[in-house]
C-alpha cells in the first residue's frame, strides 16, 4: 500500500494518479509511440483547435492587456459577462464565465453530485464528463448509441431517482453528430424535474452554420434558458474563436443554480488576458464567418477524400470528422505521426478502429490525405509481399 492511498478520497483513488510531466489525461490520450524521430513539424489535427488561431482583434486585445498582468483579474469577469448577456439576450445573472467550458462542467458536478448520486450521458461522448463526475464522487451512467448517434430513449431509460445531471454534447464529440432542435425539445419534456440537462454546445458556431445550409433548425437552447428551464447551455471560446490556449468559456442557465456554482469556483480562475481576448473575439464576426466557411468547404473535401480511400466517415456538424478505419486506429495514428500528422485514436472511447481528425486548412488537410494514401499503399504493398513470401 502506498503512503497516501488511505489518505486520499475514494474518487481520487478511483481515478488513479498521474503527475508525470506531459502525462495529464489529455496528453496520455493523444500520446502515440513512434519508433522514428519526427522529420517535419507536427500538424496537430487531434484536438479540434482552430487552424487559423485567434482573430486579429483578439490578438491586439491580448497585447493591450499584457501591461496589467501584475494585478489580479476581475474575479466576476464583469465586462465579459455583461457583454455575453447582451449578446444572448439574457440577464447577466444567467451567465457564468469559467476557465473553459470544462470549468463549469466541474462546478456543476461539484454542486449537484455526491457519492450516492449519478449523471447520465451517452457512450462515445466527451470524455471529460466521466472525469468531472468521478472527481465529484458521483457515478456516470452511459447509455448505448444507435448508428453513431445519441439514443435519447436509452438515455431517458437510464434516469433514476438518484440522477441529477444529463450531459448532451450537441454536436457530439467525437462522432460529430447533431440533435435537431425539435428532437431536443421533445426530450426535455420527458426529463424529470429533479434532473438538470447540460446542453454542451462547444461547437455551436460550426453547427449553426452547417444547419443553415442543410435547412434544419439546430438549437433553441437559449429559449429554454430564458423561460427558466432546468437547462445549462455551455459555450466556449476555444473552438471557432481560436482561444484554446487561454481557457475561457461560459454557461447560460438558471440564476440560482449558477449562483451556487459561483460559490464553488476557484478565485481569479479566468486571466485578464483571456477576458480581454474574449471580449474582442465576440466583435469579430467577419473572422468567425471565415472560420465556419472554411470548415464547411473543407469538411466536404476531407470527407470525400477519406471516402475515396475506402474509409467510413460519419457526416459532421462540428470541426472534426469521425472516421472508421476498419483496423487498429492507434497503429494508424503512430504511422501518421511518423508522417508528421497527429490525429486522435478513439480506443478510450470504446471505438478502437476509429480516429477523430480535426478539419484544418486546405494545405493541412491535403497533407493528411497524402499521408493516409501513403499509409494505405504501404499496408497494401506489405500484405501483397507477405502473401508472396507465404507462397
Amino acid at each position: 500500500m502506498s503512503r497516501f492511498f488511505d489518505l486520499v478520497s475514494k474518487p481520487a483513488r478511483d481515478m488513479g494518479t498521474t503527475n508525470v510531466p506531459g502525462a495529464t489525461p489529455a496528453a496520455l490520450d493523444r500520446q502515440v509511440s513512434s519508433s522514428k524521430p519526427l522529420l517535419k513539424p507536427l500538424i496537430k489535427l487531434d484536438s479540434n483547435e482552430n487552424p487559423f488561431g485567434p482573430s486579429p482583434l483578439a490578438v491586439d486585445a491580448m497585447r493591450g492587456a499584457i501591461g496589467a498582468v501584475g494585478s489580479y483579474p476581475d474575479d466576476d469577469c464583469s465586462p465579459l459577462r455583461q457583454k455575453l448577456a447582451i449578446h444572448h439576450g439574457v440577464p447577466a445573472e444567467q451567465v457564468m464565465v469559467t476557465a473553459g467550458s470544462t470549468g463549469l462542467l466541474s462546478l456543476l458536478c461539484q454542486t449537484l453530485l455526491a457519492p450516492e448520486l449519478n449523471a447520465v450521458t451517452s457512450e462515445r461522448s466527451f470524455i471529460v464528463y466521466s472525469m468531472a463526475v468521478q472527481a465529484a464522487g458521483g457515478r456516470l451512467l452511459e447509455a448505448p448509441m444507435r448508428d453513431d448517434r445519441f439514443d435519447l430513449e436509452a438515455i431517458l431509460a437510464a434516469i433514476d431517482s438518484s440522477t441529477r445531471i444529463i450531459f448532451l454534447a450537441n454536436p457530439n464529440n467525437p462522432t460529430g453528430t447533431v440533435l435537431e432542435a425539435g428532437v431536443v425539445e421533445r426530450f426535455l419534456e420527458q426529463v424529470p424535474v429533479h434532473v438538470v440537462v447540460v446542453l454542451d454546445e462547444a461547437y455551436y458556431e460550426f453547427a449553426q452554420h452547417l444547419a443553415g445550409l442543410r435547412g434544419i433548425v439546430y438549437s433553441n437552447s437559449l429559449e429554454y434558458v430564458r423561460r427558466g428551464a432546468s437547462v445549462v447551455v455551455l459555450r466556449t471560446f476555444s473552438k471557432a474563436h481560436g482561444l484554446a490556449g487561454l481557457r475561457v468559456g461560459y454557461g447560460l442557465g438558471p440564476a440560482e443554480l449558477l449562483g451556487y456554482c459561483a460559490r464553488m469556483r476557484n478565485t481569479f480562475s479566468v486571466s485578464s488576458v483571456a477576458q480581454a481576448a474574449a471580449l474582442a473575439a465576440l466583435d469579430d464576426r467577419k473572422y468567425i464567418q471565415r472560420v465556419v466557411e472554411n470548415n464547411t468547404i473543407q469538411s466536404r473535401d476531407l470527407s470525400q477524400g477519406l471516402l475515396g480511400l475506402g474509409y467510413r466517415v460519419v457526416p459532421t456538424s462540428a470541426n472534426f470528422l469521425y472516421c472508421d478505419l476498419g483496423e487498429d486506429a492507434a497503429a494508424v495514428a503512430n504511422r501518421l505521426q511518423d508522417e508528421g500528422v497527429a490525429v486522435r485514436p478513439l480506443g478510450r472511447w470504446g471505438a478502437p478502429n476509429c480516429i477523430r481528425v480535426t478539419i484544418g486548412t486546405p494545405e493541412q488537410n491535403q497533407i493528411f490525405l497524402g499521408a493516409m494514401r501513403r499509409i494505405g499503399s504501404s499496408k497494401s504493398a506489405g500484405q501483397v509481399s507477405g502473401v508472396a513470401r507465404g507462397n
